[in-house]
């Protein structure tokens, strides 16, 4: 980082900083001009807690730099658009669009609980900021309302993707860590199981609820009671929903394979947000989402025509949602007792003999049907019919690339030394080996940045799905400030590109005026060169 006109900081030779947009524990968030481009663009800048050790350090660096991965893959009006990662002082700057507007959080703290009809505005769009990133293999995993931003134009965009699970990419957390805030966390996540895009789903719920009642429905005075509670405890009854109420507790379902999915979710969202009433019928266990009626009103689309129907009291819906849960404990001894005497029946009719259990298998549950009729006792000398194996197709290959900056600029003396030049690291992720993945290095200046052409990586059978190769760029020009941006490509065994990364080089000295320079560049014409040195 060096010092700009006026004492304004320089990132990557080319980002000034104007001055801080918002602080956190983690980092600050500048204010910045691209130098280059003439644009206003905003700046995230991570500062690693004190006394973290190197190797965490790293991984948060790491982390930072999966956030403009992740979000660079989405493409979609109600997501930040990033432009750059800029690598200064040994770390990542990502470099964004700048977002004129508060945050949703600002707006309830200063305003209070929103109307069902705007909160559902505000959430049909964040839904389809969901859909476009789980649509590109990304998870969010912290959707809340400090990460939703209102803008001035009427935008509504989600940011922060610092924590997202890119699809195929190594997981980066360290063990035990609490990734998200707790009061917006799905249950199945507090379990420690893997997410899916119906987590975010949840988030999403809570973010709803928050937004219409002015809190969170499961927080507690602590982290851990927090996460009891979005575990064990029944949803509080919304009580400034209006409209909103079925879609909210649609999506705040226990079992991720009973919310709402999240097309019908942005549908009713959209229908409440134009003055119409959502309704969601209540779950049959025997399919995966609730079947969901749209009641029209004057002012909004009609859905589908349902009968009419006396509307629920709220005394009576306080009283459906305060019901106690020995209901659900009674269905529950009621499902044990039908398993045990389905087991005891098997192990009578086989002779104590299970066959999954003799041939070292384990046989699968089947779920409980939601009706039993009686049936014929099978012939115990009939024998039971043998399924025919279906035959496993095998996937289809896939090959994800992420290209970093491992040194993004330089300044000195020209031609670059090759151990200071601008230096990349390039991540090839392949969906199962073996596998040989051709690929080369190109600048956005030239047709090829890496000299040598097309280049081929192995992945041997049995071996690790993920590599790693580097890259040097020796490009310069007397006497000026050389900026470029390089990107990996794959032409097989299936076509695949990575992000851009912008680099710079600033000749400070003349270089030699014999025609030539020891690193093989002509002076005033911008070269590359190349290493490449696969992952043990």
């Amino acid at each position: 980082m060096t010092e700009g006109t006026g004492g304004e900081r320089l990132v990557a030779g080319r980002y000034r900083l104007r001055g801080p947009l918002g602080e956190g524990g983690m980092g600050v968030v500048w204010r910045a001009r691209d130098e280059v481009l003439g644009r206003e663009v905003a700046v995230k800048e991570v500062r690693a807690p004190a006394g973290l050790g190197a190797a965490d350090v790293r991984r948060l660096y790491a982390r930072l730099e999966r956030e403009a991965w992740a979000a660079a893959r989405v493409a979609h009006r109600n997501v930040v658009t990033v432009y750059d990662v800029a690598t200064e002082d040994d770390r990542p700057w990502i470099v964004m669009e700048l977002v004129r507007g508060v945050t949703l959080a600002e707006v309830l703290d200063a305003e209070g609980p929103m109307p069902p009809r705007r909160a559902a505005r505000v959430g049909a769009e964040v839904l389809a900021a969901l859909r476009a990133a789980h649509g590109a293999g990304v998870l969010h995993r912290d959707v809340k309302p400090a990460n939703v931003l209102l803008s001035n134009d009427g935008r509504v965009v989600l940011t922060d993707f610092g924590i997202a699970v890119v699809e195929g990419a190594s997981n980066l957390t360290m063990t035990g860590e609490l990734i998200g805030s707790p009061e917006f966390l799905a249950p199945e996540r507090a379990l420690g199981q893997t997410p899916g895009p119906a987590s975010d789903l949840w988030s999403l719920g809570v973010l709803l609820y928050a937004a219409v009642e002015g809190h969170s429905p499961f927080r507690q005075h602590t982290p851990l009671g927090t996460l009891r509670a979005v575990v064990d405890e029944e949803l509080p009854p919304p009580r400034r929903a209006g409209a909103l109420e079925p879609v909210i507790e649609g999506l705040l379902r226990k079992d991720p394979a009973e919310r709402l999915a999240a097309e019908e979710a942005e549908h009713l969202l959209r229908v409440v947000a134009a003055g119409g009433t959502a309704r969601t019928v209540p779950l049959a266990s025997s399919e995966p989402y609730a079947p969901t009626a749209v009641v029209g009103t004057g002012e909004g689309p009609a859905g589908r025509p349902v009968p009419a129907e006396e509307p629920e009291s709220r005394e009576a819906r306080e009283e459906r949602h305060s019901r106690p849960a020995v209901g659900v404990l009674a269905v529950g001894v009621a499902v044990l007792l039908l398993a045990v005497a389905g087991l005891t029946y098997a192990l009578l009719r086989d002779g104590g003999k299970d066959p999954a259990a003799a041939n070292g298998t384990t046989a699968s549950p089947s779920p409980v049907p939601t009706r039993t009729t009686p049936s014929p006792t099978p012939s115990a000398h009939k024998p039971s019919p043998t399924p025919t194996p279906t035959p496993t197709a095998t996937p289809q290959q896939s090959v994800l690339v992420y290209a970093r900056a491992v040194r993004g600029s330089y300044s000195g003396a020209c031609p670059p030394p090759a151990a200071e030049a601008p230096a990349f690291s390039g991540t090839v992720t392949v969906g199962r080996t073996p596998a040989t993945v051709e690929y080369r290095w190109v600048t956005e200046a030239g047709e090829s940045g890496g000299g040598s052409g097309w280049t081929s990586l192995e992945f041997p059978a049995g071996g690790r799905e993920e590599q790693q190769v580097r890259h040097t760029v020796e490009a310069y020009r007397d006497g000026e400030t050389y900026r470029d941006r390089v990107r990996m490509e794959v032409r097989s065994p299936v076509a695949a590109r990575s992000n851009w990364v912008g680099f710079s080089v600033t000749c400070h000295d003349p270089s030699p005026t014999d025609g030539g320079s020891p690193g093989g560049s002509a002076s005033g014409s911008p070269s590359s060169g190349q290493s490449v040195t696969p992952s043990p």
